[in-house]
């Protein structure tokens, strides 16, 4: 985060990074589970591909002027260990959640067509959040955990390495490589989400738009994906701190 730029500045770049995650992220994952669509079928590696790129553009964009957090669960995690200002953590956090917001409705606009073929409720609600496999909430909270803490202590780790140091934009680069092996990595069980803002805002997005083959929004394990990576962000983000900050 650059201080230089002032609040507003680097709020909005909070909301435009979390719109273009869910834009190319909840988009691969679209045009994978869409019927009609061209990549109907892709397979998870599609999918996985799609969150790498969509958290490393943000963040070649936006990392020396927000920090890129993108991700509620991260901010908590910095400002909790005195990385990151408390008074700017509400501002983060709801631009985080109006871009996931946006970049979902974007999608939903884009793909209609696709959406009023798909009859499958389980393929609608995949294009916005994210489910269990096995139908647990102890699983999934189980499979975020492991995957937010990872997400958190590496991206650290990688921006603050002796070898990003001279090329922070290497640094971010890396971190789109990291969601991407994540998501290859742990994508079965859960997703994941490892993201609150990611799952939430586009599954209220779901919740309150009409579409013609819909099903309910399943806010009973809508609390996982939300609950676990803040849990994550603070073990993530402590463990990195207190071993190498």
């Amino acid at each position: 985060m650059d201080p230089s730029y002032d609040l507003w500045t680097r709020v909005a770049c909070e909301f435009i990074g979390t719109a273009i995650l869910i834009i190319l992220g909840n988009g691969a994952v679209a045009n994978v589970h869409l019927k009609g669509s061209k990549g109907y079928g892709g397979g998870w590696s599609l999918i996985a591909m799609g969150y790498g790129f969509g958290v490393m553009i943000p963040a070649v964009m936006f990392g020396g002027i927000s920090g890129n957090h993108i991700n509620p669960a991260f901010t908590i995690g910095l400002a909790t260990w005195g990385l990151f200002p408390w008074s700017n953590v509400a501002p983060y956090i709801a631009a985080q959640m109006l871009g996931a917001m946006a970049g979902q409705v974007a999608i939903v606009l884009t793909h209609k067509p696709y959406y009023d073929r798909t009859t499958s409720t389980d393929d609608v609600l995949a294009t916005f959040s994210t489910v269990n496999a096995a139908r647990s909430r102890v699983n999934g909270f189980a499979n975020e955990l492991l995957g937010s803490v990872v997400l958190f202590s590496c991206a650290l780790a990688l921006v603050h390495s002796p070898l990003t140091a001279t090329e922070p934009a290497v640094a971010h680069v890396a971190i789109g490589f990291l969601v991407w092996g994540l998501v290859a990595g742990l994508g079965g069980p859960t997703g994941p989400a490892l993201n609150p803002a990611r799952d939430l805002g586009p599954r209220i997005v779901h919740a309150l738009l009409p579409l013609k083959h819909k099903g309910g929004s399943d806010f009973r394990y809508g609390w996982v994906p939300v609950a676990a990576p803040i849990v994550a962000g603070v073990i993530g983000v402590g463990g990195w701190k207190l071993l190498l900050g």
